[in-house]
């Protein structure tokens, strides 16, 4: 779902022009946004998704060429790789410190060799694949390739959810070893 605008922008850009794939990319996540009250969810992260592809149109439309759409995804992963490496040097690992609740974790996490152990490797995790991603991702904005831009934005979703859940799985077992 949050793909989609990407997406879109692309699908448009390829067979329009720019400006025609920003509105369609603007709709496609008001549309998203539709979707999310029409099933009665938090429209939190459709309204996210609003300002991001707002910024990623203003970028676009001031540049006046389709890979600007992508300029500020693709800064992203080096924002990501800074606050994990700030995390692990204030030794409170990022995925400790989002995940934690979720584990059902102690308050004091950090302070449990074990947790911390499994939170520096998922956070050292987070770093290597943003340290690809924002490779691949800048190696595609050089190139202008946008069609490669928006699948690797996409793919991006399923490679860190599935960070997230072995994280989860792994802080789980390793509370339950200690019970």
């Amino acid at each position: 779902m949050a793909a989609a605008p990407g997406l879109v922008f692309v699908a448009v850009n390829v067979v329009a022009a720019l400006y025609p794939a920003i509105i369609a990319a603007a709709a496609a996540a008001v549309a998203g946004l539709g979707l999310r009250l029409a099933r009665r969810q938090s429209p939190r992260s459709a309204l996210i998704g609003i300002l991001v592809v707002t910024v990623c149109a203003v970028v676009a439309a001031v540049t006046g060429d389709a890979r600007g759409f992508f300029l500020v995804p693709t800064l992203i992963p080096f924002a990501v790789i800074m606050a994990c490496l700030a995390t692990i040097i204030a030794r409170r690992p990022l995925t400790g410190l989002l995940l934690n609740r979720v584990t059902g974790g102690p308050h004091d996490w950090y302070r449990n060799p074990a947790l911390g152990r499994v939170h520096l490797a998922a956070t050292s995790a987070a770093i290597g694949i943003n340290v690809i991603n924002a490779a691949v991702q800048v190696i595609l904005y050089d190139r202008g390739d946008t069609v490669l831009l928006a699948v690797a934005h996409a793919a991006t979703g399923p490679i860190f959810a599935t960070l997230v859940a072995v994280t989860i799985v792994a802080v789980r077992k390793t509370l339950a070893a200690q019970r």
